[in-house]
């Protein structure tokens, strides 16, 4: 079995999506001023910065989270006075790289975040079934090899994200860290700078008609979210075990530590199978009542991958 794709002809990078991750939006303005390392054959690339109002405080948004509004009733909202700064701000996104779930839409979106948590390279894939996007992540992790780069799935029934990214028929996420807030790291801001590159790299090669035999990717399967122990008024009781701080993508069994109250009690995990837990004690999901996100392992497969004939024929 193959798969014919169409070109790829616009790619967005975008940066600032939270104002305070600041490796993306340090590119994004660069790349805004000399562009010639992101430059591609016959593509056209867009950095752009997604919000803004919040780089410019270096908060992490301005009303609301601007990676949980692209969905279909907010870009459908009617722009009243009242209406959320980053709603609006989605709007707008909407209209320059989609309409989102149409040709119109951009090809392909990196959208470029930094997290507190000690992820390393992580790229996050929307969906099982793009063999475009899997044959590209087996393409950057052979590149990176033998440097780590782990790919999580945030594909779930209940828990649904809404994406600024999801705009774009391919949606591609790249979150390097750890990195404080409001801080840049010359490392991981080197590491996203990397992974972008080598992403562009497959887009120009699968352009001039190089063909991707079958591969497997080992991915990172969100199962649930996980919040921090806490008392009857909602108050945290016990942060995360030294033992599971910092441990991204480590295995973690039944009777692990897990928290620790401030009383010195030991919160172990229980659960029936190993989980690979990830995004552990992020600065940015305590208000999301989120101490850290289990996932499973499992493969993904794409089939063997090249240009469409009618795209060949016109090159």
């Amino acid at each position: 079995m193959s798969c014919s794709c169409a070109r790829v002809r616009r790619v967005g990078l975008f940066g600032g999506t939270h104002g305070n991750e600041l490796s993306g939006v340090l590119l994004v303005r660069h790349w805004q001023q000399d562009g010639a390392e992101i430059q591609r054959a016959g593509v056209q690339v867009k950095p752009f910065l997604t919000n803004p109002r919040a780089v410019e405080r270096c908060t992490r948004y301005i009303d609301c989270d601007l990676n949980r509004v692209f969905d279909h009733e907010s870009l459908g909202r009617p722009v009243v006075e009242d209406i959320p700064y980053e709603v609006r701000r989605a709007q707008e996104i909407n209209h320059i790289f989609g309409p989102k779930g149409s040709d119109d839409a951009y090809d392909l979106i990196f959208d470029l975040h930094n997290t507190t948590s000690n992820m390393g390279g992580t790229i996050i894939l929307e969906n099982s079934r793009d063999d475009f996007t899997i044959q590209m992540v087996h393409y950057i992790k052979n590149a990176l090899a033998p440097e780590p780069c782990p790919a999580l799935l945030i594909e779930h029934p209940s828990l649904k994200y809404a994406t600024t990214r999801s705009v774009a028929k391919h949606p591609v996420g790249v979150e390097v860290g750890p990195q404080p807030q409001g801080v840049a790291r010359a490392d991981v801001l080197d590491k996203m700078r990397k992974i972008v590159k080598h992403g562009l790299d497959f887009v120009q090669l699968f352009n001039e008609g190089k063909e991707f035999p079958p591969c497997t990717i080992e991915v990172f399967k969100i199962m649930e979210k996980v919040d921090y122990p806490r008392n009857k008024n909602g108050e945290i009781i016990a942060i995360i075990h030294p033992k599971l701080q910092d441990q991204d993508w480590q295995p973690l069994k039944n009777g692990d530590p897990q928290f620790l109250t401030l009383d010195g009690e030991v919160i172990p995990y229980q659960g029936d199978c190993t989980v690979y837990p990830t995004f552990i004690n992020e600065a940015a999901y305590y208000e999301k009542k989120q101490a850290f996100v289990k996932t499973e392992k499992i493969k993904l497969t794409a089939k063997h991958l090249r240009l469409s004939v009618s795209e060949q024929s016109t090159s």
